[in-house]
Protein backbone atom coordinates (compact mmCIF):
# COMPACT_ATOMS: atom_id res chain seq x y z
CA UNK A 1 0.00 0.00 0.00
CA UNK A 2 1.38 3.65 -0.37
CA UNK A 3 0.74 4.44 2.88
CA UNK A 4 2.79 1.90 4.15
CA UNK A 5 5.56 2.65 1.58
CA UNK A 6 5.31 6.46 3.13
CA UNK A 7 5.63 5.26 6.58
CA UNK A 8 8.98 3.07 6.14
CA UNK A 9 10.09 6.27 3.95
CA UNK A 10 9.21 8.79 6.80
CA UNK A 11 10.04 7.33 9.46
CA UNK A 12 13.67 5.99 7.76
CA UNK A 13 14.17 9.51 7.17
CA UNK A 14 13.87 10.97 10.25
CA UNK A 15 14.34 8.46 12.48
CA UNK A 16 16.44 5.45 10.99
CA UNK A 17 16.31 2.09 10.86
CA UNK A 18 14.95 -0.14 12.26
CA UNK A 19 11.32 0.52 11.16
CA UNK A 20 9.65 -2.19 12.66
CA UNK A 21 9.24 -2.39 16.04
CA UNK A 22 9.28 -6.26 17.29
CA UNK A 23 8.12 -6.91 20.93
CA UNK A 24 6.80 -10.58 22.70
CA UNK A 25 3.18 -10.53 23.34
CA UNK A 26 0.91 -12.65 24.78
CA UNK A 27 -2.11 -14.00 22.82
CA UNK A 28 -5.40 -16.70 23.31
CA UNK A 29 -3.82 -19.58 25.66
CA UNK A 30 -1.39 -16.77 27.30
CA UNK A 31 1.20 -18.39 24.61
CA UNK A 32 3.60 -15.61 23.16
CA UNK A 33 4.34 -14.65 19.43
CA UNK A 34 6.28 -11.07 18.54
CA UNK A 35 4.10 -8.25 17.70
CA UNK A 36 5.09 -6.03 14.85
CA UNK A 37 4.61 -2.62 14.46
CA UNK A 38 6.26 0.57 12.88
CA UNK A 39 8.76 1.90 15.65
CA UNK A 40 7.04 5.26 17.23
CA UNK A 41 9.72 5.66 19.98
CA UNK A 42 13.28 5.89 20.18
CA UNK A 43 15.66 3.06 19.92
CA UNK A 44 16.53 2.86 23.53
CA UNK A 45 13.20 3.90 24.65
CA UNK A 46 13.46 0.73 27.67
CA UNK A 47 16.68 0.56 27.73
CA UNK A 48 16.56 0.82 31.28
CA UNK A 49 13.09 -0.26 32.26
CA UNK A 50 9.43 -1.10 30.87
CA UNK A 51 6.66 1.34 31.11
CA UNK A 52 3.50 2.31 29.51
CA UNK A 53 3.57 5.01 27.26
CA UNK A 54 2.23 8.42 28.83
CA UNK A 55 0.76 11.49 27.30
CA UNK A 56 3.82 13.63 26.12
CA UNK A 57 6.04 10.53 26.57
CA UNK A 58 9.71 11.99 25.44
CA UNK A 59 10.45 8.87 24.25
CA UNK A 60 7.60 9.01 21.25
CA UNK A 61 9.41 10.53 18.04
CA UNK A 62 7.85 13.07 16.00
CA UNK A 63 6.91 10.44 13.35
CA UNK A 64 5.86 8.39 16.01
CA UNK A 65 3.14 10.74 17.46
CA UNK A 66 1.64 11.21 14.10
CA UNK A 67 1.59 7.13 13.76
CA UNK A 68 0.00 6.49 17.52
CA UNK A 69 -2.11 9.64 16.97
CA UNK A 70 -3.86 7.80 14.12
CA UNK A 71 -3.29 4.13 15.24
CA UNK A 72 -1.43 3.90 11.59
CA UNK A 73 1.28 2.21 13.89
CA UNK A 74 -0.45 -0.57 14.27
CA UNK A 75 -0.79 -1.68 10.77
CA UNK A 76 2.25 -4.51 10.25
CA UNK A 77 0.26 -6.14 12.65
CA UNK A 78 -1.88 -7.41 9.29
CA UNK A 79 1.17 -9.88 9.36
CA UNK A 80 0.14 -11.00 12.58
CA UNK A 81 -3.54 -11.32 11.60
CA UNK A 82 -2.33 -13.38 8.28
CA UNK A 83 -0.01 -15.74 10.92
CA UNK A 84 -3.24 -16.44 12.48
CA UNK A 85 -1.48 -14.66 16.18
CA UNK A 86 -4.54 -11.79 16.10
CA UNK A 87 -7.65 -11.21 14.72
CA UNK A 88 -8.91 -7.51 13.23
CA UNK A 89 -10.91 -7.71 16.95
CA UNK A 90 -10.13 -7.91 20.39
CA UNK A 91 -8.50 -7.60 23.13
CA UNK A 92 -5.33 -5.93 22.64
CA UNK A 93 -2.11 -8.12 23.34
CA UNK A 94 -0.45 -7.34 26.15
CA UNK A 95 3.11 -8.02 27.83
CA UNK A 96 4.02 -11.04 30.26
CA UNK A 97 5.09 -8.42 32.71
CA UNK A 98 1.44 -6.05 32.19
CA UNK A 99 -0.27 -9.29 32.82
CA UNK A 100 1.09 -10.72 35.60
CA UNK A 101 0.93 -7.11 37.42
CA UNK A 102 -2.59 -6.92 36.18
CA UNK A 103 -3.32 -10.33 37.47
CA UNK A 104 -2.81 -9.65 41.14
CA UNK A 105 -5.45 -6.46 41.02
CA UNK A 106 -7.58 -8.57 39.34
CA UNK A 107 -7.98 -12.39 39.35
CA UNK A 108 -9.84 -12.79 36.43
CA UNK A 109 -7.89 -10.56 34.52
CA UNK A 110 -6.34 -14.02 32.83
CA UNK A 111 -9.78 -14.63 30.87
CA UNK A 112 -8.90 -12.22 28.44
CA UNK A 113 -6.22 -14.70 27.07
CA UNK A 114 -9.43 -17.29 25.90
CA UNK A 115 -10.18 -15.31 23.02
CA UNK A 116 -7.91 -14.02 20.49
CA UNK A 117 -6.09 -10.70 20.18
CA UNK A 118 -7.00 -7.98 17.96
CA UNK A 119 -5.62 -4.76 16.24
CA UNK A 120 -8.98 -3.19 17.47
CA UNK A 121 -11.75 -3.61 19.96
CA UNK A 122 -13.88 -2.07 22.51
CA UNK A 123 -11.02 -1.20 24.80
CA UNK A 124 -9.41 1.40 22.34
CA UNK A 125 -12.70 2.84 21.31
CA UNK A 126 -14.07 3.57 24.68
CA UNK A 127 -11.45 3.37 27.42
CA UNK A 128 -8.63 5.25 28.62
CA UNK A 129 -5.28 4.98 26.53
CA UNK A 130 -4.17 2.87 29.53
CA UNK A 131 -1.02 4.85 30.55
CA UNK A 132 -1.47 3.84 34.48
CA UNK A 133 -2.46 0.83 36.19
CA UNK A 134 -6.06 2.34 37.01
CA UNK A 135 -6.53 2.92 33.25
CA UNK A 136 -5.28 -0.54 32.30
CA UNK A 137 -7.69 -1.84 34.85
CA UNK A 138 -10.65 0.13 33.17
CA UNK A 139 -10.42 -1.89 30.21
CA UNK A 140 -11.18 -5.12 31.95
CA UNK A 141 -14.88 -4.80 31.59
CA UNK A 142 -14.45 -4.08 27.73
CA UNK A 143 -11.87 -7.03 27.42
CA UNK A 144 -14.44 -9.13 28.66
CA UNK A 145 -17.03 -8.29 26.27
CA UNK A 146 -15.69 -10.66 23.80
CA UNK A 147 -15.89 -13.87 25.90
CA UNK A 148 -19.36 -14.19 25.03
CA UNK A 149 -18.77 -13.64 21.43
CA UNK A 150 -19.83 -10.89 19.01
CA UNK A 151 -21.97 -10.80 16.43
CA UNK A 152 -21.23 -9.75 12.12
CA UNK A 153 -22.77 -6.09 13.32
CA UNK A 154 -21.24 -5.67 16.60
CA UNK A 155 -17.80 -6.71 14.92
CA UNK A 156 -18.43 -4.53 11.50
CA UNK A 157 -19.37 -2.02 14.04
CA UNK A 158 -16.00 -2.07 15.59
CA UNK A 159 -14.31 -1.96 12.42
CA UNK A 160 -16.23 1.24 11.07
CA UNK A 161 -15.43 3.41 14.17
CA UNK A 162 -12.09 2.23 14.53
CA UNK A 163 -11.94 3.75 10.84
CA UNK A 164 -13.14 6.95 12.02
CA UNK A 165 -10.57 7.05 15.23
CA UNK A 166 -8.05 6.53 12.53
CA UNK A 167 -9.29 9.13 10.34
CA UNK A 168 -9.72 11.84 13.77
CA UNK A 169 -6.92 10.85 15.44
CA UNK A 170 -6.14 9.53 19.25
CA UNK A 171 -7.01 11.70 22.41
CA UNK A 172 -4.59 11.18 24.91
Amino acid sequence: SPIILLIIALILIFDGRPVIFKQERLKKGQKTFIIYKFRTMQKDAEKYNIKWAQPNDPRITKIGRFLRKTGLDELPQLFNILKGDMSFVGPRPIRKDFAILLTQYCPDYPKRFLVKPGITGYAQLYAPYGSTIEEQLKKIPYDQKYLSGLSISEYFKILFKTVLFVIKGRKW
